[in-house]
């Protein structure tokens, strides 16, 4: 019953109380990036979601468009702003995912909605993750985030599919809570962001 209909109405509820009470906050951020990336306060990405469809996530943009003589992207460690940082630090960039929430795109917590470019790399496993909604937090997210392994993170989020209750959402969220104050675990131990994922080791 809480996987299949109160997860969603938790959703709804949660996501509606913390945007109002975020607010300010929110619309700070919002002005600082808007002046820091030319306008450009928002960072918007196709992502899969359950069941493999496809949605627009919508995040707080950390990084700048800054190019190479080559007119490519300048690493993910260059283009990150000094406020960018800070943000990402403390989850801020993640806020606007309520409104992915809202809308029934993603849920507070699951397993985080990664590149489209993923999907045909994943083990019959690993894909897992796409039985349910993505979420902004999740139980790869607090147990280690960027500072784990690509395989350890999908180990995680396939015990949370299969896992799924109200009380593993609960202890997520408290947890999420007190990893956001710390601002943990956000940098890989080699890269400001995670690295890219090319596929698994131990095969299909």
């Amino acid at each position: 019953m809480y996987k299949s209909f109160f997860k969603r109405v938790v959703d709804i509820i949660l996501s509606f109380c913390i945007l109002t009470v975020l607010s300010p906050i929110f619309l700070m951020v919002f002005i600082v990036l808007a002046i820091a990336n030319d306008g450009k306060a928002f960072f918007v990405q196709k992502r899969p979601g359950k069941n493999e469809a496809i949605f627009e996530i919508v995040k707080f943009k950390s990084m700048n468009d800054k190019k190479d003589a080559k007119g490519e992207l300048l690493p993910d460690a260059q283009r990150i702003t000094a406020f960018g940082n800070f943000v990402r630090k403390f989850s801020l960039d993640e806020l606007p995912q309520l409104w992915n929430v809202l809308k029934g795109d993603m849920s507070l917590i699951g397993p985080r909605p990664l590149l489209v470019a993923y999907l045909p790399l994943y083990t019959t496993d690993q894909n897992k993750r796409h039985n349910v909604k993505p979420g902004i937090t999740g139980w790869a997210q607090v147990n280690g985030r960027n500072t784990i392994s690509w395989e350890q993170k999908f180990d995680y989020d396939v015990y949370y599919v299969e896992k799924l209750s109200f009380g593993l959402d609960l202890k997520i969220f408290f947890l999420t809570v007190l990893k956001v104050f710390k601002g943990a675990d956000v940098s890989s131990a080699t890269h400001a962001t995670m690295e890219h994922f090319i596929g698994s080791s131990n095969g299909s």
